[in-house]
């Protein structure tokens, strides 16, 4: 089920509502079952092997509770191969079998096997990471193993995080499920206007921008310059926006119940380097890997060198790439963003002397613009193979933006990037886009949404009748599925 179906108009009201009336004890009952008719409304089947992964790893925790010596790391090896078998079934099987079968052939060698016909489970790669979380946290001892399956259960399969995240910790989520949670006007009525707010960047904005952006994706090689840098521009605002606004409807639908979920994003826009993007960006997946894939890494080595901790960098986001899909775009993709990181970390000395040398130390304003307009640049370079068919369609974009020249001022290439939603759109967007930056950027300190509470009631109420207004009006786009739900 969607969070932007008609289903959910009925699904979120019934959920909310029956949460509160019935008594503390059988809410979790509740909470689950509405969990799972929510996953089985894409393909109900599937939650067969969801509840296959949830019996392992619950499993796993118990007998980790007792276990001593070698048998807990034999336990844990059992476990996260068990997790990721199926993950790497569903998704990235068929990969390798084309790659290894193509080498094959280059080779002259024979291959027998052939790819399966398989859908990816929905939200596998968020749920397979939110188990292994708790499995290597009961390993180290940082959360006890948890004796109820049902909430444990629960825990996997909480209907708000479960398609794309937040992937959330054990320590963070689970004993939520134990708290009594009274109906609070102010808690439901902050947890409805987050809502509203998602479903405002989500359907008046991000889906808008898809209309300038998928067009040209679909055949890059027919565009000119202006198109290409619009297009590749727009995915990357379309990217956060449709993203940041599953996570607000999310965290907005379970703080309506009283729960706290971790926040995916803080202001990204506003980085002032690359590796702050990736603490500011996708929040639970960057923290995930730096705690369970890229600290084990590092630590495990004899003496750390920083040549092993570059190549540790760069390892961790090219498997950060592919967590995303199974497609040496988003191979790319990683490797892009790690060694921006690298670089930037080797030549951090080096630049700081030169932009003392040229004055913009002596101009922080300048400096700090300057910064975030280069991660933006920077970003979107990656985001072109992120949004690209295939790696010869995201080279054909950036090359053609990067030999664009004098051509990125034609006007004829302009006609041409304004036709491609009519300029309505393309406007529309833009404004849209840059209000909603800047609205972040004023309520940095405690919040956009405390910044709004403490406006005039006839300011407040302009502000929902507002969005309310423009997602109705803007909605064009209709049906159109959050871009994680692939992932």
């Amino acid at each position: 089920m969607s969070f932007i179906s008609l289903s959910f108009v009925v699904f979120f009201p019934i959920v909310t509502i029956g949460y509160f009336l019935i008594p503390q004890r059988f809410r979790w009952m509740w909470l689950l079952l509405g969990s799972c008719i929510f996953y089985m409304a894409f393909i109900p089947a599937y939650i067969l092997v969801l509840f296959g992964l949830i019996i392992v790893d619950y499993t796993a925790g118990r007998l980790l509770e007792h276990a001593q010596g070698r048998h807990r790391k034999y336990i844990l090896l059992v476990s996260i191969l068990s997790t990721c078998m199926v993950l790497f079934i569903f998704k990235y099987f068929n990969f390798v079998t084309v790659n290894v079968a193509a080498l094959a052939a280059f080779l002259d060698w024979k291959y027998p096997i052939g790819a399966l016909s398989l859908a990816l489970p929905l939200g596998l790669s968020f749920h397979t990471f939110q188990s292994l979380s708790y499995v290597i946290e009961v390993y180290r001892g940082k959360y006890k193993a948890e004796h109820h399956f049902g909430i444990y259960a629960l825990y996997v399969m909480f209907y708000p995080q479960l398609v794309a995240g937040p992937i959330e910790r054990p320590a963070q989520l689970l004993p939520q499920f134990y708290e009594y949670h009274v109906f609070d006007y102010d808690r439901v009525k902050t947890g409805l206007i987050r809502m509203t707010w998602g479903f405002f960047k989500k359907m008046a904005v991000a889906d808008n921008l898809a209309l300038i952006v998928d067009p040209v994706y679909a055949n890059p090689t027919h565009y000119a310059a202006p198109a290409l840098l619009l297009a590749s521009v727009s995915f990357t605002l379309q990217l956060y926006f449709d993203f940041s606004a599953y996570c607000d409807i999310a965290l907005g639908a379970a703080q309506v119940m009283g729960f706290t979920l971790v926040e995916n994003f803080n202001r990204p826009f506003a980085s002032k380097s690359m590796a702050e993007w990736w603490r500011r960006w996708h929040i639970s997946l960057s923290s995930w890997f730096r705690d369970y894939f890229y600290y084990p890494l590092v630590l495990s080595q004899k003496k750390v060198t920083p040549v092993k901790i570059y190549a540790a960098v760069l390892l961790t986001f090219l498997v950060t790439g592919f967590w995303h899909g199974a497609n040496w775009t988003f191979g790319i993709f990683g490797l892009l963003n790690g060694f921006y990181i690298v670089f930037g970390g080797m030549t951090e000395k080096a630049r700081q002397k030169l932009y003392g040398a040229l004055g913009l130390l002596q101009a922080p304003v300048l400096y700090s613009t300057l910064q975030a307009l280069t991660v933006f640049i920077l970003f979107t370079i990656t985001c072109i193979f992120f949004r690209a068919v295939s790696v010869t369609d995201a080279w054909y974009v950036l090359a053609h933006i990067a030999m664009g020249g004098s051509h990125l001022f034609d006007p004829s290439g302009f006609a041409q990037a304004l036709s491609i939603a009519t300029a309505r759109i393309v406007l529309i967007s833009a404004i849209l886009s840059a209000l909603i930056l800047w609205w972040e950027y004023i309520g940095r300190d405690d919040g956009m949404f405390a910044v709004l509470a403490r406006q005039r009631l006839v300011v407040r109420w302009g502000f929902y009748i507002g969005i309310i207004y423009l997602i109705i009006v803007l909605n064009i786009n209709a049906g159109s599925q959050f871009i994680y739900f692939q992932f």
